[in-house]
C-alpha cells in the first residue's frame, strides 16, 4: 500500500480492532516495545510458587497471571483478581477459571473489597493507582506486594507529537511510590526503573495503542487528530519508525509480621 489508500485503510484497520483486555498481540510485526530487565512475568511466577493467596490488583483482562500461572510450577490455593472495566472483568473470568480464579469488580481508585490479612502475595502490572493503604491492609503479616509500573513522562515523545509539548506529570515517580508505601507501614524490599525503546512502524499501530493505552493522549480519536496523525504516517514512511520511550519502574514491599 502507498500514499492516500496505505494511510486511509491503515487507520480503518486499527481503528476497528477490539481494544478490551492488555492483549498486544496485534502489534506483532507493526511495533516493539523492549522489555524490562528485570523481567516481571519470570519474578510472578517465582512469588506465586510460593505463596498461598494471591491478589492481582487491575488484572485486566486476566492474560498476565494466567499466563504465569500457566507457566509455573505451583499455583496459590487461592487465586482472585480485580478489574473496574466491565469486558475485561468478562475476560478476566474466562482466563482464570482453570485455577477457579474469582474476579471481583472493583474502582480502581476504591477500596479493595476483601478483609483484612486476606493474601501473602498481591500484585499489579501497570496499575493506573495503587491505594497504599489497603494494599497494606489486604496483605497477610510478612506478605508481600510485587508491581510493574508506568514511571513519568512515558512515551513522552509519543505524547508531544500528538498534543504538542505536554508538561510531565511526577505523580508516578517512583520515589513518592517508596515514600507511600512506607507510610502505609510495608517494608519496600526493592526498587528498580529502566526507559525502554519503542518503535511504531505505521501509523495504524500507533493509532491501536493510543486507543488501547488510554492515558498517553487522553481523549485521543481518529477523527479529533486526523492532522496529527497524517503527519505521523508521513513521519513513518520517510524515517521507517517512530520512536518513543516507555519509563518503567518495579516497586516490592513486604508488610512486617
Amino acid at each position: 500500500m502507498t500514499g492516500r489508500r496505505a494511510f486511509t485503510e491503515l487507520i480503518a484497520e486499527a481503528d476497528a480492532q477490539p481494544v478490551e483486555g492488555w492483549d498486544f498481540t496485534w502489534l506483532a510485526g507493526r511495533a516493539t516495545e523492549e522489555r524490562p530487565a528485570w523481567g516481571y512475568s519470570g519474578l510472578l511466577r517465582e512469588r506465586l510458587g510460593l505463596a498461598r493467596a494471591v491478589l492481582d490488583v487491575q488484572t485486566g483482562g486476566g492474560e498476565v497471571l494466567a499466563a504465569a500461572l500457566r507457566d509455573g510450577d505451583q499455583a496459590p490455593a487461592v487465586v482472585t483478581a480485580t478489574e473496574s472495566w466491565p469486558p475485561n472483568v468478562a475476560l478476566a473470568r474466562r482466563a482464570l477459571e482453570p485455577w477457579h480464579g474469582e474476579v471481583v469488580r472493583a474502582a480502581d481508585a476504591g477500596g479493595l473489597p476483601f478483609r483484612p490479612d486476606s493474601f501473602d502475595l498481591v500484585v499489579s502490572r501497570h496499575p493506573t493507582v495503587v491505594v497504599w493503604p489497603e494494599i497494606a491492609r489486604v496483605l497477610a503479616a510478612g506478605g508481600a506486594y510485587l508491581s510493574q509500573q508506568i514511571g513519568p513522562g512515558t512515551n513522552r515523545e509519543l505524547t508531544d507529537f500528538m498534543m504538542g509539548p505536554q508538561p510531565v506529570n511526577h505523580a508516578r515517580d517512583p520515589q513518592r511510590a517508596e515514600a507511600a508505601a512506607r507510610a502505609a507501614g510495608l517494608v519496600v524490599t526493592d526498587v528498580r526503573e529502566q526507559a525502554l525503546l519503542v518503535e511504531f512502524f505505521d501509523v495504524g499501530a500507533v493509532v491501536y495503542f493510543l486507543r488501547k493505552v488510554l492515558w498517553t493522549v487522553p481523549g485521543f480519536t481518529v477523527t479529533g487528530y486526523a492532522g496529527q496523525l497524517e503527519r505521523m504516517h508521513a513521519h513513518i514512511t520517510e524515517h521507517g519508525s517512530f520512536v518513543s520511550h516507555a519509563q518503567r519502574y518495579l516497586i516490592e514491599a513486604r508488610k512486617p509480621g
